[in-house]
């Protein structure tokens, strides 16, 4: 069994959070572009899982009522079209961007930026403790 290593995801995590700010801030900066279709990225549960599943610590399903979890993705982020936003639906210019949502999502990386600022830093000051210092 190999040990899962926090360091490594957490720095996938800003690698994919990285990538998600550049898509959603296209998608704002294209919000008046006829044509443009509003992208997203693959959820990075899909990473979370795949790491796990590597490392040996899939989730066991101890109780036939448990539900089983799949690994999707295979750790792979990618930019796709998600699916016409149901609010806005495709605009007479063809544009499917709803500015209120890529806002939303804007805040959404930024506090998932801070929180894993913050669990590398709480690690980090832990790995201190243990050695010391």
């Amino acid at each position: 069994m190999e040990p899962i290593q926090l360091f490594d995801l957490a720095s996938r995590q800003a690698q994919w959070l990285s990538v998600r700010q550049e898509v959603v801030a296209t998608n704002i900066a294209n919000a008046n572009t006829p044509k443009f279709l509003a992208k997203d990225v693959t959820p990075f549960d899909s990473e979370l899982k795949s790491a796990g599943a590597s490392a040996g610590m899939a989730m066991a399903r101890t109780q036939p009522g448990h539900m089983e979890a799949s690994v999707i993705g295979n750790g792979k982020v990618e930019v796709e079209e998600p699916d016409v936003n149901n609010e806005i639906g495709t605009q007479e210019s063809g544009n499917t961007v709803a500015l209120a949502n890529e806002v939303a999502k804007m805040g959404e990386v930024k506090r998932q930026f801070e929180l894993n600022t913050q669990l590398v830093r709480a690690m980090n000051n832990m790995m201190l403790a243990a050695v010391g210092k």
